[in-house]
């Protein structure tokens, strides 16, 4: 019987690069995928950027363009680095869409029917300088429980707590590093402590279909036992300023929180795709509402697994859209069995390894080998990487073409013999369905471990049989077809099983053999005597293991010195480049000379009679309080600038102005694009510490 299977990966966030990490997600169900369409079923591959919410709103600020402009940028890259390592998206989308919206309001209107949405007053911390309130990340301070210092506001890092933010001691605003207030609003909620949602979501997690065992059982821990409901009711609002889409009925004072948008774009994405290539709403219907013979199979990380294995599918349920046929969570990466780490440079990007000219499919073949059904952490091991991929796939795999196809092509004209039947080839057609059963159960380095035997028994006999020592024996001609034509036929299977998770090079392999693209059913038999193959052209090269430390060290955090930010002076701002400036090196002697320090900006207001000053006053710790007059107003609100915290030069000279006397120099960068941009320090400095 076909499959119908709508499959999603995780949508990443449109707030950063794709890194190696990422890529263990995206290359897992792209294997899936690739094996179900090889089968014959039809399995339809969606995803889309997570666009909204403060992270996103922040940044763009920052960077002085509009979210919209920043999520298209990102978009661009993020398409480019999937492409590069040849995941086949049917559609990858955007969250910021009109057809995600349309599914958001839906839902929560039928959510709304069946009176699971409440409104109460919900007290949060507030951040006086933004006028924002804040996001559970973008507060830190003193754990609750054991004191730890600069932990955010939902979780400790140090003991695993995890609280409130109001429970926070001695917060600090990670926006603009004042210390928040507390302020009451009124928020909307997912009744998710319902009785309704419980004894759904208690079936629906533990009857050994839709989760691994061990997510089960992590979800019942959540759920906690029967009479016992540990669930509690799911905050999906948020105040303005917020980058996302507005809750109907609000008048634009309320919007809906990210992470109720971000899974709902699963299926925002899928309705884009149907209705570009034409396909009617019943259509749509039959993959998005229940009693249909198609499944929803997702693909996450073992992180996001609350998210869609309790609000997913029960937000789903009581709003009548079919719920998950499978949630898949995967575990994290760690490079060399540690966290990825920027200053080690194993926070590897997607676009550095490519760019340095390294294989994608190396990284699919290496992923494939370690990963399994489970939610285990898998490692990378840089070294292991080198030796297995050159081993494997070079010295192995394509290494049977190598040694053999030059016989047929030069000897025979290209036409491979009479092998049917052969012991070998029914020894390798043999594994089919246990390495098929292992794909579609995920369990990927079970099926690569049987494929790697099937290699080595490939090799053997290529090794037992001396082709090269048969093309000098005048009398061993027809023998010589026969075991290079074995081999050929032998590595063509192989190819079937390796094509899920080696698309390019298979495709290579294709053409090299003169066949139609390979299906599962292919991997069986052999081809007929007299078909001809063509010109053997190398399919793979080795890894050089400099390749491998070249990677590590383009992704180390740069720590170099870099060419300093355009000042803003103590008079008015006179920053305009008529073009790139040249650089001159300097001693660090030099450097030194500047006595560049963490201030923080305790008033600023603007001052009569000047176009583009401001008046700052600022604390600068042990050096005490500083007046300087910086040209900003134009790009600054005065409100907007207290309490931040910026970088000043704090020896240069004192000048005297007709506005008063300026002691010193704030630093903003600016360009012919735009400007001036005041610089930033991270939250956790203090007024007064050096820059060095």
């Amino acid at each position: 019987m076909t499959r119908r299977i709508l499959v999603t990966s995780a949508l990443p966030y449109a707030n950063g690069a794709i890194h190696l990490g990422h890529l263990v997600e995206y290359i897992q169900t792209d294997i899936w995928v690739r094996f179900q369409r090889m089968q014959g079923h039809q399995a339809i591959y969606v995803c889309a950027d997570d666009t909204h919410g403060t992270p996103i709103m922040l940044r763009a600020d920052r960077e002085g363009i509009t979210p919209q402009a920043l999520i298209e940028r990102v978009y661009a890259e993020h398409t480019r680095d999937f492409a590069g390592f040849h995941v086949g998206f049917d559609n990858f989308y955007t969250t910021n869409s009109a057809e995600n919206q349309s599914y958001c309001e839906d839902i929560y209107a039928r959510l709304k029917e069946q009176d699971l949405i409440t409104v109460r007053s919900v007290e949060q911390f507030f951040d006086p300088v933004k006028s924002m309130f804040l996001p559970d990340r973008y507060i830190k301070g003193e754990c609750p429980k054991c004191a730890a210092k600069e932990q955010y506001g939902d979780s400790c890092e140090v003991c695993g707590s995890t609280y409130s933010p109001t429970d926070l001691k001695n917060p600090v605003s990670a926006v603009s590093g004042v210390t928040p207030v507390r302020k009451a609003s009124e928020h909307y909620f997912f009744k998710l402590s319902d009785p309704r949602c419980e004894q759904f979501l208690r079936k629906w997690t533990q009857s050994g279909e839709h989760v691994q065992p061990e997510a089960a059982n992590k979800l019942k821990e959540w759920l906690g036992e029967p009479g016992e409901n540990k669930l509690a009711d799911w905050d999906i609002s948020r105040d303005p300023p917020y980058f996302g889409f507005e809750i109907p009925g609000t008048n634009g004072q309320k919007f809906f929180y990210v992470w109720l948008d971000a899974p709902v774009g699963y299926f925002g994405s899928f309705r884009n795709y149907c209705e570009r290539l034409g396909k009617p709403q019943a259509e749509i219907d039959t993959y998005l509402r229940p009693g249909h013979d198609t499944e929803l199979v997702h693909f996450i990380g073992k992180d996001i697994l609350y998210f869609h294995a309790l609000f997913w599918p029960a937000m789903l349920e009581h709003a009548g859209y079919r719920t998950p046929s499978k949630v898949h969570a995967h575990g994290f990466l760690t490079v060399n069995g540690e966290k990825m780490s920027k200053s080690r440079g194993t926070f590897i990007t997607a676009e550095s390894y490519l760019t340095l000219g390294l294989n994608p499919e190396w990284l699919r073949y290496y992923y494939a080998a370690k990963l399994g059904a489970t939610m285990e952490d898998i490692d990378l091991n840089l070294d292991d990487f080198v030796a297995r991929v050159n081993s494997d796939l070079v010295g192995k795999y394509v290494n049977i073409a190598s040694r053999c196809a030059g016989f047929i092509s030069k000897r025979f004209g290209g036409q491979l013999g009479d092998v049917s039947g052969h012991p070998l080839i029914n020894e390798i057609t043999a594994e089919r369905d246990r390495i098929g059963e292992c794909y579609d159960a995920r369990e990927y380095g079970k099926a690569i471990r049987v494929v790697g035997q099937l290699m080595d028994a490939v090799n053997q006999f290529v090794d037992q049989n001396k082709p090269w020592d048969l093309a000098k024996a005048n009398g061993d001609r027809l023998r010589l077809q026969q075991v290079c034509s074995v081999a050929i036929n032998a590595f063509r299977i192989l190819s079937v099983y390796f094509k899920p998770v080696l698309p390019n090079t298979v495709r290579a392999v294709e053409a090299f053999l003169a066949i139609e693209p390979l299906l599962w059913e292919h991997a069986s038999g052999a081809l007929p005597a007299g078909h001809k193959i063509g010109d053997y052209r190398h399919l793979m090269t080795r890894i050089d293991p400099k390749q491998v430390t070249a990677l590590v060290e383009a992704n180390k955090e740069n720590l170099q010195a870099v060419p300093p930010p355009a000042p803003t002076r103590h008079a008015e701002h006179q920053q305009h480049a008529e073009g790139p400036a040249t650089a001159t090196h300097i001693a660090i002697d030099d450097f030194a000379k500047v006595d560049l320090r963490v201030a923080r900006i305790v008033n600023a207001e603007h001052v009569d009679g000047a176009d583009k000053l401001l008046k700052l006053t600022l604390d600068v710790g042990a050096l005490g309080a500083r007046t300087v007059f910086a040209g900003i107003k134009a790009a600054y609100d005065p409100e907007q600038l207290k309490g931040r915290l910026t970088v000043m030069v704090a020896n240069l000279a004192a000048r005297k102005m007709k506005f008063g006397l300026s002691e010193g120099m704030i630093l903003a960068a600016s360009d012919d694009s735009g400007g001036p941009f005041l610089l930033a320090v991270d939250d956790g400095a203090k007024p007064g510490m050096k820059a060095k």
